[in-house]
């Protein structure tokens, strides 16, 4: 039987990443969120009032954590470096872009809390473009990415890469290093 019992920020915050993955955004509640801590469901809505506020106020956490750490990418002194940070970072963070897509579903428009971090999300969303943008933007001036590409093409090509399911168990870092090659070079043998 749950029992009610305090819960860390972080472990919350955890217990929500693996369920809203495995579960999927339409299946989580907080029932399932409770028996996965071991806790009574009560104990969750002394903190928030329904799993929107919820999620939300997690996937803001992630966002700022993602956020951080491509900040620091300024430290790379040129593209190539850049980019390669920018690859080790998304695939350490594989589930912002599932966690992007979960957040398009939430219907609960008419809680403030919820609106309120709909919108800081979508702000965050929006600066995460702006800075990837910029890296494209960089790679062009050091002739590293061709001129003639639309900068959201790349980025969407950067990104969808990480979504690209490894069905056949290809060790991690060789997915990583061969996904990483064909963006930057393409597939062909033959060379230009």
């Amino acid at each position: 039987m749950a029992r009610e019992r305090k819960f860390t920020r972080d472990e919350i915050f955890q217990a929500v990443k693996i369920l809203l993955l495995e579960h999927g955004y339409e299946a989580f509640t907080f029932s399932l969120l409770a028996e996965y801590l071991d806790v009574a469901r009560g104990t969750i809505y002394k903190y928030y009032d329904n799993k929107d506020e919820l999620i939300t106020e997690f996937m803001i956490n992630e966002m700022n954590t993602f956020m951080n750490d491509l900040k620091k990418i300024d430290a790379y002194p040129n593209f190539d470096a850049q980019f390669d940070y920018l690859f080790s970072i998304m695939f350490e963070n594989t589930s912002i872009h599932q966690l992007i897509e979960i957040g398009k579903q939430m219907m609960d428009k008419n809680n403030e809390k919820v609106a309120e971090n709909q919108r800081t999300l979508e702000r965050l969303h929006l600066e995460m473009y702006h800075y990837l943008d910029d890296l494209i933007t960089a790679g062009k001036k050091e002739q590293k990415i061709k001129q003639q590409l639309p900068n959201p093409l790349i980025l969407g090509y950067i990104f969808q890469a990480v979504a690209i399911p490894n069905h056949f168990g290809v060790p991690h870092q060789q997915w990583v290093k061969g996904l990483k090659e064909i963006i930057k070079y393409g597939m062909s043998a033959e060379s230009k």
